[in-house]
């Protein structure tokens, strides 16, 4: 008889709410022989709460390597095991990814419970694109190491989500501010699912105001939806004139100082017209 291994279960828990647990997330963490928790002492609420009395062992980011290995070997013994985070869907800024590739390498099987996420519940309140998103996590600790990821993403087109924490939420929106267009279009989803859940779609410059001046807007676990920047206009094609210019500029000039009068003479585009003299430029060493 060939060996029967367990299986890993990595089961959604509430944000929140506990009525957002599911039939299948609770059927399971009954079923399962052990549970592996981010905080024992936070999930045993939720446990006492379903009538669920298995035993929990801890996983969190200062012991997941030397945990999971242990972990495996309960599951290799033949053992059920569920991985849950604090709140939510595991994995999504939170522990167990070395765990679920330390199984899926072991070529054990990882079964996905689905259910609460406060990246997918922010977003499907939102009123901003959410066909193409990118979701980034907790943005940096750090002033400097902030605008440096504002920065990085101030052309993105599409929308991008982060997480922050309640004593940050105002220095990092302030941080936003010296970074981004004030007229940008955020979100900020608040204790959500909560009873005091907060959702508000607005300017990021009024955003600040907002935070800044209400002390219940800093209060609770936040994620920070961001539009996306209007895409740049598709490049136009050089017309004769500006053709005839660059060529008499490329005979004279330098190629970036033939760029940068071409553009103040005829008020094209200096991405357009740079393109253009490079071609020029190619053709003419071609000859």
């Amino acid at each position: 008889m060939s060996k029967q291994y367990g299986k890993l279960y990595v089961v959604a828990t509430p944000i929140g709410n506990l009525a957002d647990m599911t039939f299948r997330a609770v059927s399971t963490l009954k079923e399962v022989d052990l549970i592996a928790a981010e905080d024992t002492r936070h999930v045993q609420m939720l446990l006492q709460h379903y009538g669920i009395s298995n035993k929990v062992v801890s996983l969190h980011q200062h012991n997941e390597d030397h945990a999971s290995q242990q972990l495996l070997e309960k599951l290799q013994a033949g053992l059920s095991i569920a991985l849950v985070s604090d709140a939510g869907t595991p994995l999504l800024s939170d522990p167990g990814m070395p765990l679920v590739k330390l199984v899926k390498e072991s070529g054990l099987d990882v079964v996905p419970i689905p259910g609460a996420c406060a990246l997918i519940t922010a977003l499907s309140a939102a009123g901003l694109p959410v066909t193409q998103f990118t979701f980034e996590g907790f943005a940096p600790r750090t002033a400097s190491a902030r605008k440096a990821f504002f920065s990085e993403r101030l052309a993105c087109t599409h929308t991008w989500v982060f997480y922050e924490s309640s004593h940050r939420i105002l220095a990092c929106l302030q941080d936003m501010l010296t970074v981004l267009p004030e007229d940008r279009r955020i979100v900020i989803g608040r204790e959500l699912t909560k009873l005091h859940e907060t959702i508000v779609n607005t300017t990021l410059a009024t955003a600040v105001q907002l935070v800044a001046e209400n002390d219940n807007m800093r209060k609770g676990e936040f994620v920070v939806i961001v539009s996306g920047a209007e895409p740049e206009p598709k490049d136009q094609a050089v017309t004769d004139e500006q053709t005839r210019i660059l060529k008499l500029l490329l005979a004279e000039c330098p190629l970036k100082t033939a760029v940068a009068l071409a553009v103040s003479i005829t008020g094209g585009r200096k991405k357009v017209l740079y393109q253009a003299a490079l071609a020029m430029a190619e053709n003419e060493g071609d000859d």
